[in-house]
């Protein structure tokens, strides 16, 4: 017990919760460990949000595709992190994006039933569900579509600021060209007048298919 308790500690949502309450939860509730080979899809884009999932070992590649535009975001998360929890009880309770293994990775699932029970055995869970969900918010793909006010580099720092989840490391974008303009509502050789600028300050990499952020921070701090 020792060992899986050590081990649900390090999650989201599970730290503060006594070695008694835990006990009791796992012998009490179904605690689902699954394992996923490379490339297995762990949920797809449009699947209805009916377990708390939480990434235990490994990482999860998460695929963010826009509506009607040649546009994909791809980022990656790392164990302890739990996934999507604002989708299951949120206004929207469908996966906005792809989440695939990337490698061997092992996930921690429960149902949204026997979640809320957890909740409902100590105040931690619940303390901690609410911290989690006050510092983040649902993000709606037809939004990023209307963002045509302010610079470029501000327009592109938004779009990512909204879709990069909490500790995401590999953010990057695969595009055509004329889709990634439609998306911040620019002219082609302004997209690319401001990403050499970012490139210069060694916050991005880019070519005529995609882009590599490689500083979050400087993009979200940049100015023209």
């Amino acid at each position: 017990m020792n060992s899986m308790y050590q081990q649900l500690m390090q999650l989201p949502l599970f730290q503060g919760v006594s070695t008694e309450v835990i006990t009791a939860l796992v012998e009490k509730l179904p605690f689902h460990f699954l394992k996923y080979r490379n490339g297995e899809h762990v949920f797809d884009a449009g699947d209805a949000c009916t377990h708390i999932k939480f990434i235990v070992s490994g990482k999860v590649r998460l695929e963010t595709v826009f509506p009607k535009l040649r546009v994909n975001m791809r980022q990656t998360i790392s164990s302890p992190h739990v996934l999507a929890p604002e989708y299951l009880f949120g206004r929207h309770t469908v996966y906005p994006y792809t989440a695939v293994s990337d490698g061997t990775c092992g996930i921690l699932q429960l149902r949204k039933s026997d979640y809320i029970k957890m909740i409902s055995a100590d105040k931690v869970f619940l303390f901690n569900i609410l911290n989690y969900l006050s510092t983040g918010r649902q993000h709606n793909l037809s939004y990023p579509l209307s963002i045509k006010d302010g610079s470029v580099i501000e327009r592109l720092a938004t779009l990512v600021d909204m879709l990069t989840v909490q500790g995401a490391t590999d953010i990057s974008f695969s595009y055509r060209q004329r889709d990634m303009c439609a998306l911040l509502g620019v002219q082609r050789s302004t997209l690319i007048s401001t990403l050499d600028k970012l490139k210069s300050q060694e916050i991005l990499d880019f070519d005529a298919n995609g882009m590599q952020i490689s500083d979050l921070t400087g993009l979200l701090t940049a100015t023209e």
